[in-house]
């Protein structure tokens, strides 16, 4: 047996346990009534969630940009069929059409995420599930941040990380058309805001049809009224408010 691998620790122990938990709810709602039967895992690492979705009832594809985690994944599901792509890549787009595109922990460690999920939209049929650390801030915007030189992090260690704006709205932009967040978020702090700290982590379904389902709620595509181009677009007006302040003081004596 191999040696413990990063994925293997306590945190993502408990992150994939409340993950896995929402995952299964949202499936075992709409598996039937959407007809899902075959699944790509786009970004699967381990394997973990090729696993789950295969006990779900799926047919099951895994596919990762690094190889030795293709590797492992399929020392650990020999069950299921593994394959080494970067999600990136056009090439990602000859797998074919599945009825559910799974992606989970990816898209933030990429420097390209929207080429990407424009990929994911050609591999959909009838439902994306994507999950993602988000970039604090309310606007569609994107970061690029350096990362870790570890294992779980991205193929050249640094990568535009989304706020989740920007991931909603990118997810619209590839094309499609109804874009959903979980009414009840993951049991796991990451996807809660708490008293000093900020939620870091969302889950989101896309389709190009409607859903109908109590878990998730419909999410309009973000909008902003900043112009780049417009030097005083986005400027924040505090020296207004001052000379307002002071105009005041002056009257009062």
């Amino acid at each position: 047996m191999s040696a413990p691998r990063v994925f293997d620790l306590e945190h993502y122990d408990a992150l994939n346990i409340s993950r896995g938990e929402a995952v299964s709810r949202l499936l075992l709602e709409l598996k039937e009534p959407l007809g899902l039967r075959t699944v790509v895992d786009i970004g699967c690492g381990l394997g973990y969630f090729s696993g789950l979705l295969k006990s779900l009832g799926l047919d099951v594809l895994g596919v990762d940009g690094r190889e030795q985690n293709v590797d492992e994944a399929q020392r650990r599901f020999r069950h299921i069929p593994f394959r080494q792509c970067d999600a990136q890549d056009s090439a990602l787009r000859d797998l074919g059409n599945f009825d559910l595109v799974f992606c989970f922990g990816l898209l933030y460690h990429l420097e390209n995420p929207l080429i990407a999920i424009r990929h994911l939209h050609a591999l959909t049929s009838k439902l994306l599930l994507v999950e993602s650390v988000i970039f604090p801030g309310d606007e569609p915007i994107m970061a690029l941040v350096d990362e870790g030189q570890t294992e779980d992090q991205g193929l050249n260690h640094f990568a535009f990380y989304p706020t989740e704006a920007c991931l909603i709205k990118m997810l619209y932009r590839a094309g499609f058309s109804h874009v959903y967040g979980l009414h009840a978020p993951p049991r796991h702090p990451e996807y809660r805001k708490g008293k000093n700290a900020r939620r870091t982590r969302t889950m989101l379904v896309a389709s190009d049809n409607p859903l109908s389902s109590r878990l998730l709620d419909r999410l309009a595509e973000p909008s902003t009224n900043i112009a780049p181009w417009d030097p005083a677009s986005g400027v924040k007006q505090d020296h207004v408010l001052q000379r307002f302040r002071f105009l005041r003081k002056v009257a009062k004596g």
